[in-house]
C-alpha cells in the first residue's frame, strides 16, 4: 500500500465524519438534516433529495417542495418517522419543518454525539495507520524494504495520522461551537 493510498483513506475518513457532523442539528436550519432521509416512492426507497428541492428561506426553516405532488404525503410520513425529530407541516403544495431552538439539556446530548461521531473518525485513521504499518513491516519482512526505509515509511504514515486526526478534532471543536452557541 503507497503512502498516497492511506493518505485517501485517511481523508475520505475526515469527509465521512463531515458529513456526519452535517447531519446533526445546531438549532440553526440545514438542508444537510435531511440527508439520510428515505423516502418510500412507488415501492422504492429513494432519497429525499432525488425528490424534492429543499431549501432554507431563514435561519429556523426548512422549505421542502416535492418535484412531484402525489408525493407529499411519503415525505411527510418519512420525516415523521426518521431520527430527525422534527415534526412536518403540509400546506398541501409543500412541507415546512420548523428548527425549534435547543434545550441546554438538548445540547449537551448532542455534544456528546457529536464527540462520538468524532472518536469513530479518529479509530477509522488509526485503523488505516495501523493497515498502513502492518504493510510497510510486511515488506521489509519480504526484503522489499530496508529497515531505514521501512522506519521512515512509518514515521510518515504517523505524520500523516496526526494531521489527519487534528482535522477531526478541528471539525469537532468546530461544531461543538455551532451547537452550544445560542
Amino acid at each position: 500500500m503507497k503512502l498516497s493510498d492511506i493518505e485517501d483513506l485517511m481523508q475520505k475518513a475526515v469527509e465521512s465524519t463531515r458529513h456526519s457532523f452535517n447531519t446533526i442539528r445546531t438549532g440553526r436550519a440545514n438542508s444537510a438534516l435531511l440527508d439520510r432521509v428515505m423516502v418510500e416512492y412507488y415501492g422504492t426507497p429513494t432519497p429525499l433529495k432525488s425528490l424534492a428541492n429543499i431549501s432554507t428561506p431563514d435561519a429556523s426553516t426548512i422549505m421542502i417542495q416535492p418535484y412531484d405532488k402525489g408525493s407529499l404525503s411519503q415525505i411527510e410520513k418519512a420525516i415523521s418517522l426518521s431520527d430527525v425529530g422534527l415534526t412536518p407541516s403540509n400546506d398541501g403544495q409543500l412541507i415546512r419543518l420548523n428548527i425549534p431552538p435547543l434545550t441546554e439539556e438538548r445540547r449537551k446530548e448532542l455534544v456528546k454525539q457529536v464527540a462520538k461521531l468524532a472518536e469513530e473518525g479518529r479509530v477509522s485513521v488509526r485503523n488505516n495507520r495501523r493497515q498502513g504499518i502492518d504493510d510497510t513491516r510486511k515488506k521489509e519482512k519480504n526484503g522489499d524494504l530496508t529497515e531505514d526505509e521501512s522506519r521512515s515509511l512509518q514515521d510518515e504514515i504517523q505524520k500523516l495520522t496526526d494531521k489527519y486526526i487534528q482535522k477531526i478534532d478541528d471539525l469537532l471543536a468546530e461544531k461543538e461551537q455551532d451547537i452550544t452557541t445560542v
